[in-house]
């Protein structure tokens, strides 16, 4: 498998959850301006990252590739082995995806929704405030357990981990929410997590 990504992207999520599943495996650090270069769009036409590939397999969209992964290398990863418990991690990805990271990108790029310098600020302040609720409801579920879903990491946890990593970027506000911050603290703790963030250079 090789992963393509940015530095600090969501496809860091993809590089601890390849970590995790400790198979051999290649990344390839991908710059602003070569995610809008042929070369790259041939892989990925949104120009985004990440992109996976595996043998003849080229495979876009952050929850995808973090599922096929799981499914090639570690199936524990993707939660207790039962219907259930699969269907309770894809609830978080989902989560994750659809409205904590969709949310982000109102305040990493406003400019893309509006044009005038003064609804950019407010939208970009309606989306602080909008990822302060939604995290609450993280803190709410993680509390009486160390991971989303129960005792041990998944892919959604490492997707928490680098969403949690943006929020304190910018500024979320998220005083009070002690499970999170023990939640961080424990998968800054992770010696997988610290390799993957070394070769990322993030440390």
């Amino acid at each position: 498998m090789k992963l393509y990504y940015m530095p600090g992207a969501c496809s860091l999520a993809g590089h601890i959850v390849l970590e995790w599943a400790g198979k051999p495996y290649d990344t390839q650090r991908v710059s602003r301006e070569e995610l809008k270069e042929p070369p790259y769009l041939a892989l990925n036409p949104l120009g985004a990252v990440p992109t996976l590939t595996d043998g003849d397999l080229t495979l876009t969209q952050n929850v995808a590739i973090l599922e096929y992964i799981a499914e090639q290398a570690a199936p524990y990863l993707l939660g207790d082995g039962s219907a259930r418990g699969r269907a309770d991690v894809r609830r978080w990805l989902g989560f994750l995806n659809s409205d904590v990271h969709k949310t982000f990108s109102l305040v990493f790029g406003p400019q893309r929704f509006v044009s005038e310098e003064a609804a950019q600020q407010e939208l970009r302040a309606s989306a602080l405030t909008q990822l302060r609720k939604l995290f609450g409801i993280v803190d709410t579920q993680l509390g009486g357990r160390p991971y989303l879903t129960g005792p041990n990491p998944t892919i959604a946890d490492a997707y928490l981990y680098v969403v949690l990593r943006w929020a304190h970027a910018k500024e979320v506000d998220l005083s009070g929410m002690r499970h999170l911050a023990t939640f961080f603290e424990r998968m800054q703790a992770d010696a997988k997590v610290q390799a993957a963030l070394k070769a990322e250079d993030l440390q």
